[in-house]
């Protein structure tokens, strides 16, 4: 999610919506990024863009479709050279769950949401890899064993960001630190929400699996094995197909008495339901063999009962807190127990509290409790809120880390010391979490939606990323951020690496004549209706001064984007005209040739145009097509183009990638030995040579298509949603949603 800043309803609607906005007077600020606003039905945010990006129109998305094709691209042979590692290691990008190593002092396990297992052996300062980089990177969950054990639950739980596209593979285990795993089950969990192990007896296994998001059934609900994993029983499953698990609490003083929330949550094409009948909290007082539904003031079982967060006190485990929210995503209620859960009293939801949740508060679910002090609480939410009198008044802390929180756990080796993880990487306080965050030094593990390079410098690159702006590699001895928001589209001038762009959500761009170090807004000089999250913004070939930026219709700027005139009506089919599509009704791809005449365009809504006098007429090329990713053209040839597509599809043979040598007139598909998934983006290299940029990484075909082939290798099997090549360097830059940016140079 992106880092909120207060708009007005009025903007942040129209923003949504995707309405251009009316010119501001010189000098007025553009809007500022945010994203909290966010409607049940329709396309917004990140959830919304990829989720409809990698699904058929009208479809949702197949079971272990990921898995199938990293499958698939792992048997392909391998060409080329080592991909390396190039930044940002300061950054950091969302974490999931934290652990401790029970044997080995200030040793702590992270699990990135789309960047697998991580470790520390510093206390937090500098992360490490700790999971196989060609196995799935999506990640629910960590735990350790009284025994050392480690334990790995995969697939996001939150459904947002980009990993609602990714479940996991099931359980997980290591007993090496990370080194080696090994499976332990549950294939079908879809995303893992907790693993508690039993600390006197490491064979009793809990886990919390919520199951897949757009599939019902499989592995869902509360599991429990008695043999460290090798067999599992499910000892509660929900109300209806769709309901799963995401915590799973074991009482400290009675290992019989356990928690645990289920949620009931879906996602389908045109509509998600994050609540439902089988939302709740449930008690067993026979180690996990019956459960009942805890009510005594708690909402009851209904349609409106969203996410539930369940804490639990260490030295007064009687004493239990939850934070309800509704379906549509706002808070709903924080209440208290004294006797275990029997009896509940609704908390004063006061102004700090029942504003943390915004309007998306199934992206949190989490209470934490001081294992000393029962009244003093931590809370998941855009911000962390802290409460010192059992949930009374409450206190937010949006500016010592990043904001959206989702784990925390305490060092009991050391009196006050706490690990927190969020949207922007992990911390530590020595203060019990009520300040002092420290952030970690090196956590390699941000999400690109987008790279740019320059031949000028091979050092100086950028990027835009999931909840942490778009970021640089100059200006600072580290990455850092220039532009806010979710960093959308960024470009350098090739002619001068000075003159920069960067964009966040929804088409809301600036230029840069210094590096960014000073930015201008250009976003409200456009016209258009609609913009997608992601708004394409390209520099021509042949003058980089002349650009293009996609709304939905087709804007040209020739003096660097200070100035935009449209060159085409409105190239798709909008939003609601075609049932099958819920889409934004946008411009999702550019392609000026090195001619000046020829400029070819894809939207989101499966269709190509091209036009051949500069916007004078437009000839439509394909429709009906899955969302178009990419359209490229050799900038010598204005008629070789090729064209990517994305949507996992279960069982087809429809292409992912078309070329074309007259113009359009004629596609063959190229496809060929690729994996069946999403096609991101494709680059042309020397001679026939193409690249493409996968949700399972890069392959290269030296043909021109057909027979393809992984690229490089020591390639993280993470979505790759950017690359750019280097002619003049011969290099190839890949932007990963998950694991940074790498590069590899080419024979």
């Amino acid at each position: 999610m992106a880092r909120r800043r207060t708009l007005s309803l009025a903007l942040v609607t129209a923003l949504l919506a995707g309405v251009a906005q009316a010119p501001t007077a010189a000098g007025a600020l553009p809007p500022r990024p945010d994203d909290e606003y966010r409607p049940v039905r329709g396309p917004s945010a990140p959830a919304e863009f990829r989720y409809l990006q990698k699904t058929v129109p009208g479809g949702s998305l197949p079971r272990h479709a990921y898995d199938t094709a990293a499958r698939a691209a792992a048997r392909l042979p391998a060409v080329g050279g080592r991909w390396s590692q190039i930044g940002p290691t300061n950054i950091g990008g969302r974490i999931t769950s934290l652990a401790l190593d029970p044997k080995r002092a200030d040793t702590v396990y992270a699990a990135a949401a789309s960047g697998g297992v991580w470790v520390s052996r510093d206390a937090g300062q500098r992360f490490e890899p700790a999971w196989p980089d060609g196995w799935t990177q999506a990640m629910g969950a960590v735990a350790t064993g009284p025994d050392g054990t480690l334990y790995a639950g995969t697939g996001e739980v939150n459904p947002g960001g980009g990993s609602i596209t990714y479940e996991g593979t099931g359980l997980y285990a290591s007993r090496d630190g990370g080194r080696t795993w090994r499976f332990l089950g549950l294939r079908d969990s879809g995303a893992i929400g907790a693993i508690t192990v039993d600390p006197a007896d490491p064979k009793r296994i809990f886990v919390a699996a919520a199951g897949s998001l757009y599939n019902a059934g499989g592995d869902r609900g509360v599991y429990r094995s008695t043999d460290g994993g090798a067999t599992w029983t499910r000892v509660l499953a929900g109300a209806n197909e769709f309901t799963g698990a995401t915590e799973v609490l074991l009482d400290p003083r009675d290992p019989d008495r356990l928690y645990t929330v289920l949620w009931d949550h879906r996602r389908v094409p045109d509509l998600r339901t994050y609540g439902g009948v089988g939302s709740g909290v449930f008690r067993s007082t026979d180690g996990g063999t019956s459960w009942q539904r805890l009510a005594g003031g708690l909402p009851a079982a209904g349609p409106d009962v969203g996410r539930i967060g369940l804490g639990q006190s260490a030295s007064d485990p009687d004493r239990l807190y939850a934070i309800v929210n509704s379906t549509a995503g706002p808070f709903a209620g924080f209440y208290g127990s004294t006797d275990g859960g029997d009896a509940w009293t609704r908390l004063p939801d006061t102004p700090e509290l029942t504003t943390s949740q915004s309007t998306f508060g199934w992206w949190f679910g989490k209470v934490w409790v001081d294992p000393d002090e029962p009244l003093h609480v931590h809370l998941a939410g855009v911000p962390l809120l802290t409460t010192k009198d059992g949930g009374q008044t409450w206190t937010a802390d949006s500016t010592s880390t990043h904001v959206d929180h989702h784990a925390m756990i305490w060092d009991r080796r050391y009196p006050e010391r706490v690990y927190l993880g969020n949207d922007g990487g992990t911390y530590r306080s020595d203060a019990d979490g009520d300040g002092g965050w420290v952030k970690a030094t090196h956590e390699p593990y941000t999400q690109f939606y987008s790279v740019a390079i320059t031949p000028q410098d091979t050092g100086r690159i950028s990027g835009g990323t999931q909840d942490n702006g778009s970021l640089r590699s100059w200006g600072g001895p580290a990455f850092n951020e220039y532009l806010g928001g979710d960093g959308e589209e960024n470009q350098i001038n090739p002619r001068d690496k000075d003159t920069v762009y960067a964009c966040y959500q929804y088409g809301n761009c600036f230029w840069s004549a210094d590096g960014g170090d000073t930015m201008t807004y250009f976003g409200n000089k456009v016209t258009g209706a609609r913009r997608n999250w992601f708004t394409p913004v390209v520099l021509d070939p042949r003058d980089p001064s002349v650009m293009y930026y996609g709304a939905n219709v087709l804007n040209r700027s020739t003096d660097g984007g200070r100035t935009w005139t449209p060159i085409s009506g409105d190239l798709t089919g909008g939003p609601g005209r075609d049932p099958i599509y819920t889409n934004y009704g946008t411009i999702s791809t550019i392609a000026p040739a090195g001619d000046g005449r020829t400029i070819y365009v894809g939207t989101d809504d499966g269709r190509v145009w091209v036009t051949r006098d500069l916007g004078g007429s437009w000839t439509l090329l394909l429709s009906g097509q899955p969302w178009v990713t990419r359209v490229v053209v050799d900038p010598a040839r204005a008629g070789r183009v090729y064209v990517t597509l994305s949507a996992y599809r279960s069982g087809s043979n429809r292409p992912y990638v078309l070329g074309s040598l007259d113009g359009g007139r004629h596609f063959v598909d190229l496809s060929g030995t690729l994996p069946r998934a999403p096609v991101n983006d494709l680059v042309i290299g020397r001679g026939l040579t193409l690249y493409v940029a996968t949700d399972q990484g890069v392959f290269v075909s030296p043909s021109g298509g057909g027979l393809w082939l992984r690229q490089g290798r020591g390639l993280p099997m993470v979505p790759v949603d950017d690359i750019e090549y280097d002619p003049t360097n011969h290099r190839l830059v890949a932007g990963t949603f998950g694991r940074g940016i790498y590069q590899v140079r080419l024979d």
